[in-house]
């Protein structure tokens, strides 16, 4: 494809008073304008890291809870709009291009439905004159109806991200908020101090990383300050970080069976922080297979189920022999579901 640079997007309804606050670090006039001295480059630079402001930031749903009342793990998010409006703010919209590249993979079975598809591949080589280039890939599915938007918004904010653009939205983890019946968030997350403009220019800055893939972004957590007291450890966190997926009432109750305490902070030694974690990990595997199970065997048979143990819900389990009892239930039912299929 041919390159495009943010002219397209400059009559976006994203006002460039909203994404950046502050006078533009460098005007580079025109394409030929390459190099910049060395106090020009920090300063496009520290520029392109501020955060955006808060009211273009928007919040999607990365996963759900079926357990008790309806919650979900959101996650924030800028729209491609808005990293335009940063660029043209700061360099000009003749000042960076970007170049696309379209691919499609072969076909493989996806896991989550065992579907023969293949994957729209976008790869986005953008350019900001004066400091270089980067590219990037973005990916969806081919039954997507928006897969090709989807994989070229992905891919252009992945290489903005190398110049450090949006690079703040990798440090969150997500925050489990009450949903609607449309699976929408009730209330919207409050944004930290140090993902704002401002707290991001009086030098504030996030406290651990959450960006990299298959790690534990609790066990990395810095250790911070609060009251005088000492931070709670890395196991602490990782108990605390598995509230929400499991519940109140499971949560509190292997708390109060295995430690008897309330407050996981309350517990000294590492051994029985360790104890817990072990069963509330447990607990997690437990309804990952109920989830697993229920997709087949429907939620009659699960009913049926609790109803023999005389509970009314998954909110009123709070242990896990009892959960062991409704998970090897629920995944006998569904066998038999499967089988008369």
């Amino acid at each position: 494809m041919s390159p495009t640079n943010g002219q397209a997007d400059a009559a976006a309804n994203v006002p460039a008073a909203a994404v950046l606050q502050a006078p533009p670090a460098i005007r580079v006039s025109a394409p030929t304008a390459t190099q910049l001295t060395a106090i020009e480059m920090k300063d496009v630079i520290a520029n392109l890291e501020v955060p955006f402001d808060p009211s273009v930031v928007e919040w999607r749903v990365t996963n759900t809870s079926k357990y008790g009342s309806p919650r979900g793990k959101v996650m924030p998010y800028a729209d491609q709009r808005a990293y335009t409006d940063r660029l043209n703010a700061l360099v000009t919209p003749a000042g960076w291009t970007r170049r696309y590249a379209v691919h499609t993979s072969a076909n493989f079975e996806r896991s989550k439905d065992q579907k023969i598809v293949a994957k729209v591949l976008v790869t986005c080589e953008l350019t900001i004159f004066g400091l270089g280039s980067h590219s990037a890939t973005g990916e969806e599915w081919a039954d997507d109806d928006n897969a090709a938007t989807a994989a070229e918004a992905q891919s252009f904010k992945r290489a903005c991200s190398c110049f450090g653009l949006g690079r703040y939205l990798y440090y969150f983890a997500g925050t489990w908020v009450d949903l609607d019946n449309r699976k929408r968030p009730k209330t919207i997350p409050a944004l930290p101090d140090w993902a704002t403009p401002e707290g991001w220019r009086q030098g504030l800055r996030p406290q651990q990383r959450e960006d990299l893939p298959n790690s534990d972004p609790l066990a990395n957590a810095k250790p911070g300050t609060g009251h005088g007291s000492a931070a709670p450890s890395s196991l602490i966190l990782q108990i605390e970080a598995l509230a929400e997926p499991l519940g109140k009432r499971m949560y509190r109750g292997l708390l109060k069976r295995v430690a008897r305490v309330w407050n996981p902070r309350e517990i000294q030694d590492a051994g029985l922080q360790r104890q817990v974690l072990a069963h509330m990990r447990a607990a997690e595997r437990g309804f990952r297979r109920l989830d697993a199970a229920l997709d087949t065997a429907g939620p009659e048979a699960l009913t049926h189920i609790l109803c023999s143990l005389k509970l009314q819900s998954l909110t009123q389990v709070d242990e896990l022999q009892t959960l062991h009892q409704i998970v090897l239930a629920l995944e006998a039912a569904a066998d038999g579901a499967a089988a008369k299929q």
